[in-house]
């Protein structure tokens, strides 16, 4: 996935390790230094366009809440796409269960929009895989 984003112009996350983490600023600080930074998946200069990629527990982590929360703060993100599994199946008590991870995120995200009691900084896209 990596060298396909990086072919149409995001710049990505290259692995786990410090030297490969993509931070977008949030505050800066004297001189213009960033003085506060959160850690994004892939970032697109050109597009301003944030994109976060989550696995297993997108739902049932908070995973979706976290990333729906960073990128509101993030400098230059005027949209987000958040790429979370359709179903997430794990095992409790000794049964398989499902979670509906791209279902329930995108209730939330038709919510969030739809309601006037808050206004998202950006624009949101939600994909299922």
């Amino acid at each position: 996935m990596g060298p396909d984003l990086q072919a149409i112009g995001f710049q990505v996350e290259t692995s786990k390790l410090r030297e490969g983490k993509l931070e977008r600023p949030v505050f800066y600080g004297e001189n213009g230094v960033p003085s506060l930074r959160f850690e994004i998946d892939a970032y697109h200069p050109g597009w301003r366009c944030g994109l976060e990629v989550e696995a297993g527990r997108a739902w049932m982590g908070n995973a979706v809440y976290r990333d729906i929360v960073l990128a509101t703060v993030m400098v230059d993100v005027d949209y987000l796409i958040l790429a979370v599994p359709n179903e997430y199946r794990y095992h409790s008590g000794g049964k398989t269960s499902v979670s509906r991870d791209y279902e329930k995120t995108k209730i939330l995200a038709e919510t969030l929009y739809g309601h006037a009691r808050l206004k998202l900084p950006y624009g949101l896209t939600v994909l299922g895989y």
